[in-house]
C-alpha cells in the first residue's frame, strides 16, 4: 500500500503556487482600490459627459454632448490627426525594434555596455525626451546650429520646421526614441528563448536572409511584437503632454482637445471634454484588450514576456 508524506504535499502545493482563491483574496485589496478609483472616476465622468453638472445647474442627462462632438469637424479633424501620430510612431518604433533586436542577438561586442545605453530611454520620461528634441530639432536647436557653423545652411530660417509642425515630425520623433527600446526589449525575450534554435535549423537547411526573417522570425516574434505595439500605440493616442509641448494650436490631438474643452471657463463646454476623454478611453481599452490577447497567444506558444 503506497502512503503519501503529508509534507511532500505541502511542499507540492507550494511549488504549484497559490490556488485561485487564495490569489483572489491576496488580490482583493490591490484590486478594490483600483476599482474604487478608477471605477469611480470612470462612472462619475460618465455622468458628467451626460451634461449632469449640478454645480453648474445642469442636472439633465442627455447625448447631445456626444452628438455634438461626433458630428464637429474639429473633432474628426483632431482624431484623424491623433490616430495618424500613434499609427505612425508605432509603425517606424515597431520595424527599428526589429532591426534593433536582430542586431543586439547577434552582437558580438560589449554586450553590458551596449545594452545600458540602449535602455537608457526607458528610465527617461516622455517629457524630458520631448524637451531634448526641443533643443535638437528646433530652428535654433543645436542640429541647426551645426548645420550653419559648417555652412550647409545660411541661417535658422533654413531649417526645415519640425517643431511644432504640420507633419507633427518632433512628436513622432519623441516617441520613437522613447518606445523603440521597451519594444526591443519584449522582442528580443522571444527571441533569445524560441528564436535562437528556430534560426539555426533554418540556416542548417541553406534558408538565406529573406527566407529566415519571412518565414521564422517574424511568426515566432508576431504575439509579442504585436502586443509591444499595441501597447505603444494605447500611449501614443492618449498622451497629453508632448503633443501639448510640441503641437500645433490647429488642428490638436483627441488629448490636448478634450483638456482645452474641461478647461474652458465656460462649463457648458465641460461636458463635451469628459465625452471626448471617455472616447480615447474606449480607444484605449480596446487597444489594451487585443493586447491581452496577443500576450496570451504568445504564451501559449512557448515565448515568455
Amino acid at each position: 500500500m503506497i502512503t503519501r508524506d503529508p509534507a511532500t504535499d505541502s511542499n507540492a502545493r507550494t511549488r504549484s503556487g497559490p490556488g485561485p482563491c487564495t490569489l483572489t483574496l491576496l488580490l482583493t485589496p490591490a484590486l478594490g482600490l483600483v476599482v474604487v478609483l478608477f471605477g469611480g472616476g470612470l462612472v462619475l465622468g460618465f455622468l458628467q459627459s451626460l451634461g449632469h453638472l449640478p454645480a453648474a445647474g445642469m442636472k439633465a442627462y442627455t447625448l447631445q454632448h456626444f452628438q455634438n462632438i461626433l458630428t464637429d469637424p474639429d473633432f474628426l479633424k483632431s482624431l484623424g490627426l491623433t490616430l495618424y501620430i500613434s499609427a505612425v510612431s508605432t509603425a517606424v518604433a515597431g520595424a527599428l525594434s526589429i532591426s534593433a533586436a536582430l542586431f543586439l542577438i547577434g552582437f558580438q561586442g560589449p554586450r553590458r555596455l551596449v545594452d545600458f545605453i540602449f535602455e537608457i530611454p526607458l528610465a527617461v520620461p516622455h517629457l524630458v525626451i520631448a524637451t531634448a528634441v526641443v533643443f535638437l530639432l528646433a530652428p535654433s536647436g543645436m542640429i541647426s546650429r551645426m548645420l550653419q557653423t559648417t555652412g550647409l545652411i545660411d541661417g535658422a530660417s533654413r531649417f526645415p520646421l519640425l517643431i511644432n509642425d504640420p507633419w507633427c515630425i518632433g512628436i513622432i520623433v519623441t516617441y520613437v526614441w522613447k518606445e523603440v527600446p521597451f519594444i526591443t526589449l519584449m522582442v528580443m525575450a522571444v527571441l533569445k528563448n524560441t528564436g535562437a534554435e528556430l534560426l539555426e535549423t533554418a540556416r542548417t537547411l541553406n534558408a538565406n536572409r529573406w527566407q529566415c526573417f519571412r518565414y521564422v522570425v517574424l511568426p515566432t516574434i508576431f504575439p509579442s511584437l504585436g502586443a509591444a505595439c499595441l501597447i505603444v500605440f494605447a500611449y501614443t493616442f492618449g498622451a497629453f503632454e508632448v503633443p501639448y509641448l510640441l503641437g500645433q494650436t490647429y488642428p490638436m490631438t483627441l488629448p490636448v482637445w478634450a483638456y482645452r474643452n474641461y478647461s474652458d471657463i465656460d462649463l457648458m463646454a465641460r461636458p463635451e471634454g469628459i465625452a471626448t476623454g471617455l472616447v480615447i478611453a474606449g480607444v484605449i481599452i480596446a487597444a489594451i484588450v487585443l493586447s491581452q490577447a496577443l500576450t496570451r497567444m504568445a504564451r501559449r506558444r512557448g515565448a515568455i514576456i
